[in-house]
């Protein structure tokens, strides 16, 4: 099960309370004080991991809790610092606080945050010996460790996002390029879950395909399936917009094509703002060739990058890989001088 939301409450550790006690040795004159520091609590900590790839365990226990720190000891015994919690996260997660601030984004393997600091632990009143008070009874409780309920966001790392109507052939499309094997079938809303593909293009190049179920008009209102997916493609460098032009399809390609903007657009008007390209798929089923003909137009005007493909026969393939590749490429190269 593919699980790209969670909400769970974390608690750092309590800082331990420090200690309050004297020497009292035979032969120690005047022994004074010795009481120990209290530990300090654990802190709870995020991972990115590749080895999680949802997060459907965090769906079932949502409470985590650190370990608090060991009060101190007589003689200057410090106590134990209490021990870390480390949760690990889908590289991709974000995490944010119940008003929707973000605390942490953990984007590479290995990345963590911090997201609830363990409390200090007291001192004990071996610290508060001075020349006027050689026998101090102060001491310090520790202070509490932090504890907040926090919202989980899974968004897919991927270059190129896949966007279209149910039956578009987003799903036959990735299929045909990369290794990944969604569902494939005759009816709508097959893809119930975003895949990855990673596409090859060139000697040691490569790009990560995203395939998220198909938007229907009014997408961002909740209808269909694609809104609870729509958060994986805002970290897309690229957007591939798939329309069947098929002959018995009664939607007019270009209608598609302009609802699907209004959709993302909706969504996040910053979607709209990432380069894109129009592909036109089912090439082999076209028919009378009247809806492909009206998109190549409509793309020609606007100066729309076009490619035709039929992901059954592989025709159009070879050069949308290959104009993919580059421009993940330009893009990548763009945000790395630009950062």
């Amino acid at each position: 099960m593919f699980i790209d939301q969670a909400r769970i409450f974390i608690k750092a550790g309590d800082g331990g309370t420090g200690h309050c006690s004297f020497r009292r040795e035979k032969f120690a004159e005047f022994g004074g004080p010795n009481g120990g520091d209290g530990g300090d609590g654990g802190d709870v900590v995020f991972v990115a991991s590749n080895r999680v790839s949802t997060l459907l365990d965090l769906r079932y226990q949502k409470h985590y809790e650190a370990t608090s720190g060991v009060r101190g000891l007589k003689t200057n015994c410090h106590g134990a610092n209490g021990s870390d919690i480390v949760i690990a996260l889908p590289v991709g997660t974000l995490v944010k606080t119940e008003d929707g601030d973000i605390i942490a984004d953990l984007i590479a393997e290995g990345q963590t945050a911090i997201v609830a600091k363990g409390g200090k632990g007291g001192k004990g009143n071996a610290r508060f010996a001075t020349s006027t008070n050689r026998a101090p009874r102060q001491f310090e409780p520790g202070t509490p460790g932090e504890e907040r309920w926090v919202n989980l966001e899974l968004k897919l790392l991927a270059d190129v996002g896949l966007v279209g109507f149910p039956n578009a052939g987003k799903s036959t499309l990735i299929s045909a390029i990369s290794s990944a094997h969604p569902e494939i079938a005759s009816y709508p809303f097959t893809t119930l879950r975003p895949h990855l593909g990673v596409v090859e293009w060139m000697e040691h190049s490569s790009f990560v395909v995203a395939d998220i179920p198909g938007l229907i008009e009014g997408a961002h209102e909740g209808k269909g399936l694609g809104v609870k997916f729509l958060r994986h493609i805002q970290r897309t460098a690229f957007l591939l917009y798939l329309v069947d032009i098929t002959e018995w399809i009664s939607e007019d390609p270009i209608v598609i094509v302009e609802t699907l903007q209004r959709e993302l657009q909706a969504f996040d008007p910053e979607l709209l703002e990432r380069p894109f390209a129009i592909v036109a798929t089912k090439l082999d089923s076209q028919g009378n060739g009247q809806h492909l003909e009206a998109l190549r137009e409509y793309c020609a005007t606007h100066h729309y990058p076009f490619f035709p493909i039929s992901a059954v026969t592989r025709e159009g393939l070879p050069s949308l890989v290959t104009y993919l590749g580059k421009a993940v490429l330009e893009a990548k190269t763009s945000c790395a001088s630009k950062c």
